[in-house]
């Protein structure tokens, strides 16, 4: 059976003791900013919580300051420890007195970006989505490329343009070239999509030179969110060969205010898609944090597909032990995202492109729409759910974003 909060709202909820993401907020607009755990319908802000004397089974200072970044920085045995001590906490009746002072209402608290994100490294790990992309774009060849089973394909993206859920996607601009075309122009995209995608918040680091096992994957991950790698496909048609994507996925990247810790997914882990042919030794995975996580992609407010995460090809321990392979180092703070999830059926492909088939054929919504690609005033949410301990049911913070027409150029 599910544990008993105290805390208002959270028993039967999204956000029981059984999950406790970990967000950052402000009570107040222009408000100081304080790290948070969500509990039912409350925010309980750890800096004054930490006041208490209660949490004191890891430095206060890493509890008041305005990022994650500090207590990522102190490991699993901190991380578990805490977690443990806000469990027992916010099960026991006697500490509702000391910390009830400490909870916000969720409904009234801004929410920030929860940590200062280092590097960004995307995926490219559901074999359905690369086989689809390789069907629309290459229907005369193999779908797969040839390495494609051999190693996670990835690319580098732009920190600084990773985003919090909420924030407003302008439409960029870049260069595009229609197949037709004797010449690219310079302008707004015409075909923005989604990526509906779950990402990994890095908190253990590593020296320039080192590498990580696949399986050390838990030593140095805190926490899952959930990812949308915006893109402009007419820009990234054009500009991808031969280096990859730059400005069709530089533009935003949008996550989840709040991580989910690894701790409270262990009940939602699968065992991944067999792998053929044999992988390098540097990437046997033999102990996989596979997830069993139900997505689902809105855009208006209409559902319009349920990617299934378990159907990804490569692990997240085996991206972090190929994304080290060269001796590349860990941050704290760094973000790595799994790249498009999709399914095998129609309704289960985690991108426009591949749900309108590269745009010739538009997804027809409930309410009458015609959808291939995203419009200005789209509103856009990624949702996710899993399995928590004893029972529970965890919902991952959303990923929500409206589409805001390009700014005027001279």
């Amino acid at each position: 059976m599910p544990l008993t909060s105290w805390v208002t709202g959270a028993d039967g909820s999204g956000r029981p003791v059984e999950h406790l993401p970990y967000g950052c907020v402000s009570t107040a607009p222009g408000g100081a900013r304080s790290l948070a755990v969500a509990v039912g319908d409350s925010a309980l802000l750890l800096g004054p919580a930490a006041e208490t004397g209660l949490l004191d089974v890891v430095p206060r200072a890493a509890l008041e300051a305005a990022t994650l970044n500090p207590l990522l920085a102190l490991g699993p045995e901190a991380w578990a420890a805490l977690r443990a001590r806000l469990t027992d906490l916010l099960t026991d009746p006697a500490a509702r007195d000391r910390l009830g002072p400490a909870l916000a209402p969720l409904a009234g608290c801004g929410e920030h970006l929860a940590w200062d994100v280092a590097d960004y490294v995307d995926f490219y790990s559901s074999q359905h989505h690369a086989e689809n992309v390789g069907r629309i774009f290459r229907p005369d060849s193999p779908a797969l490329p040839p390495n494609w089973r051999h190693l996670p394909i990835g690319y580098h993206g732009r920190s600084g343009t990773v985003v919090v859920s909420g924030t407003p996607i302008v439409r960029p601009h870049g260069q595009r070239k229609p197949p037709a075309a004797e010449a690219p122009d310079f302008g707004p995209t015409r075909r923005l999509d989604v990526e509906v995608e779950v990402g990994y918040v890095v908190g253990v680091p590593t020296a320039l030179g080192e590498s990580v096992r696949a399986n050390a994957f838990a030593d140095h991950v805190f926490g899952a969110v959930l990812v949308n790698d915006w893109s402009a496909r007419d820009i990234q048609a054009w500009e991808y060969v031969p280096l990859g994507p730059f400005l069709g996925k530089s533009f935003a990247t949008s996550v989840s205010a709040w991580v989910t810790p690894l701790a409270a997914l262990a009940e939602a882990r699968v065992a991944p898609p067999a792998q053929e042919p044999a992988v390098l030794p540097y990437l046997v995975d033999d102990d996989p944090w596979s997830l069993d996580l139900v997505l689902e992609l809105s855009v208006g407010g209409e559902a319009v597909s349920r990617p299934p995460y378990a159907s990804m090809y490569w692990t997240p321990g085996q991206q972090l032990a190929h994304l080290t392979a060269n001796g590349a180092s860990l941050r704290t703070g760094d973000l790595y995202a799994s790249g498009t999830v999709s399914g095998p059926e129609p309704d289960e492909r985690g991108s426009l492109l591949e749900l309108s088939w590269g745009g010739r054929e538009p997804v027809a919504l409930p309410s009458g729409r015609s959808l291939a690609f995203l419009e200005d005033g789209d509103d856009v949410v990624i949702r996710g759910t899993a399995r928590g301990l004893r029972g529970a049911r965890l919902e991952l913070g959303p990923v929500a974003g409206r589409i805001r027409p390009a700014h005027a150029r001279a």
